[in-house]
């Protein structure tokens, strides 16, 4: 069975789920996971778990994203991008002086309001599902962060700009376009998303599934894939002897005060002596405990 990570470079028109289902037959494998959802119109790094791996999806340590977008002032639509049914539409003047202004304030810590065409579950239910019934719903604004944002280009004229963003987990890129719109008074709708970088990797490390595809046939496919360790190489490491490497792998807490552990908090990946990768830990501080979050490696 197919165990591992292969960063995939996701063509426009397929949904993230579509990529999964594509790739189940072409290498015969049912549990496949993926990380960070990318909308159908996007392209780019869409990290792929197989086997066991997928055992890492729900404890990434990395969940930061780099994206590069287009955009057009002018403009508003119900997905906030290019694909929507126009809400409005009328000539812009947006200088670049100005535009730059405003996405500089599009930096740090900021409350993003989820678009309605999206998979965040309100009273259960996906915004989409409801988005498509001509149902809109008040929504939670969520904290995001964006580390940065750069105009790359922008045309007066045509009234089209470039960015590229360095941002946290749950940032919607089409909003922060919106958002920005709205701010310029002109509205502004994302015409066309690229992931650069996710979880750790960037698109230069990504196969096409075209690629995936001619790997399988010719049997270089299980080479290709990446070890789950690797999303785990920036965090604290611990290496256990034998003895404790058996309990470990059976979900037994290891005591903290007799193994003479201390100073370490949050996420532990841990080892065996022989560098083998076992899992990810954390260190339990009311119960004095080593305790497991994911075992990758069992007896």
């Amino acid at each position: 069975m197919l165990s591992g990570i292969l960063p995939v470079d996701k063509p426009a028109g397929f949904t993230s789920f579509d990529v999964i289902a594509k790739l189940r037959g072409v290498t015969h494998t049912r549990k496949i996971g993926h990380s960070g959802t990318l909308d159908p119109m996007a392209t780019g790094v869409l990290p792929l778990f197989f086997g066991t791996a997928t055992k890492a999806c729900s404890i990434l340590p990395n969940e930061d994203k780099r994206y590069a977008a287009s955009l057009r002032l002018g403009m508003t639509t119900d997905t906030e991008d290019i694909t929507g049914k126009v809400l409005s539409e009328a000539p812009s003047a947006v200088t670049e002086e100005r535009f730059r202004a405003v996405a500089a304030e599009f930096v740090g810590a900021l409350m993003q309001t989820p678009p309605m065409y999206s998979a965040v579950k309100v009273g259960g239910r996906p915004l989409y599902d409801l988005a498509r019934k001509g149902r809109e719903v008040e929504r939670p604004a969520k904290e995001i962060m964006v580390y940065s944002l750069d105009v790359t280009a922008f045309d007066e004229e045509a009234q089209t700009a470039q960015i590229e963003v360095f941002c946290g987990k749950g940032t919607y890129i089409r909003t922060l376009i919106a958002d920005m719109g709205r701010i310029l008074g002109c509205g502004a709708v994302m015409t066309a998303l690229r992931r650069t970088e996710a979880g750790g990797f960037c698109e230069s490390e990504c196969y096409t599934i075209a690629e995936v595809q001619e790997m399988m046939a010719n049997g270089t496919l299980e080479a290709a894939l990446l070890p789950p360790k690797r999303l785990f190489d920036g965090l604290p490491r611990l290496e256990l002897c034998d003895f404790d490497t058996h309990l470990y792998q059976n979900g037994v807490p290891l005591e903290l005060e007799k193994r003479g552990w201390g100073g370490i908090s949050g996420d532990i990946a841990v080892y065996d002596r022989r560098g083998e990768f076992l899992g990810v830990s954390y260190m339990d501080e009311v119960e004095n405990e080593l305790k497991l979050r994911k075992l990758f490696a069992h007896e």
